[in-house]
């Protein structure tokens, strides 16, 4: 009897620590998973940037798809310089109106960066802003009009496209033409828990056509004060998956190993009472 009260003795303080072993070892593992799913961390240790930095306005490139207004005080005189199509547009009623109203056809900026402009000709505005755009047409139409006219730039196409592990991929319009990094993941549904946060590529191509893939970690507080942070027209973001994307992931090797370690404690409490009995 002696020697059975001993075993078991023995037999209950293997078991507490193995317990105890699978718990540390566990605790460890999910320190680790979630030290790489928060995104900007280590922010408070940020030092406020003593820099002023222009607010991002993008810059036109070839291939885009712009829309440009002419507007003056004489509707007549700017009506030369705006590039327009009749739309026809049918009123429900019982006069059964059919109306026509001018809109505007867009330009497609040329490889060298040009739009040919009514009147004027060819006007270079790639690599401009639309501010910067705005103003080269304006001196462009000082020999054509009395006034100063009002001119208004719009992209079309400000498109960025966001693929890989997130929960919705695809390509979105940017209306405002402007979206940083984390707005573009929010468009698409955010990254998944499978989505390695330091290691994020952005594929841009520039003016001269060559392609730039650039990695980002999205776990450092300091990208927002990156020179990527804000996307550009025709970015690609690209979420790089784990290794193995559910079964040797973080998580999947947390609830693997709870599943193990629970098994091995079963077999050898199993064991230990054969032995004892």
């Amino acid at each position: 009897m002696t020697n059975k009260t001993t075993w078991k003795k023995k037999g209950v303080k293997l078991l507490l620590s193995l317990f105890m072993l699978s718990l540390i070892i566990l605790g460890n593992t999910s320190c680790q998973s979630y030290k790489n799913i928060p995104y900007l961390q280590n922010s408070e240790f940020m030092l406020p940037d003593s820099e002023t930095h222009p607010l991002y306005d993008a810059r036109i490139q070839p291939k885009d798809i712009l829309t440009i207004s002419v507007h003056t005080t004489n509707p007549e005189a700017s009506l030369p310089f705006n590039l327009t199509v009749a739309n026809t547009q049918y009123q429900q009623g019982r006069s059964g109106a059919i109306t026509s109203q001018a809109a505007l056809l867009p330009y497609l900026v040329n490889n060298e960066g040009r739009i040919d402009f009514p009147v004027v000709g060819e006007i270079k505005v790639g690599g401009l802003t639309k501010n910067e755009a705005e103003s080269v047409i304006k001196e462009a139409l000082k020999s054509y009009l009395t006034e100063e006219p009002i001119v208004t730039i719009r992209m079309e196409n400000y498109k960025i496209t966001v693929l890989g592990e997130v929960a919705r991929p695809n390509t979105f319009t940017i209306a405002n033409e402007k979206v940083n990094i984390f707005e573009a993941l929010a468009l698409a549904g955010d990254m998944t828990v499978y989505g390695i946060r330091e290691d994020v590529k952005l594929i841009r191509e520039n003016a001269k056509g060559q392609q730039e893939i650039v990695s980002l970690n999205l776990n450092d507080a300091s990208i927002t004060r990156s020179p990527y942070y804000y996307l550009q027209q025709n970015d690609i973001l690209y979420i790089t998956p784990n290794k193995v994307k559910a079964k040797d992931s973080d998580i999947g090797r947390t609830t693997s190993m709870w599943i193990s370690a629970t098994s091995i404690i079963i077999s050898l409490a199993s064991l230990i009472v054969n032995i004892v009995r």
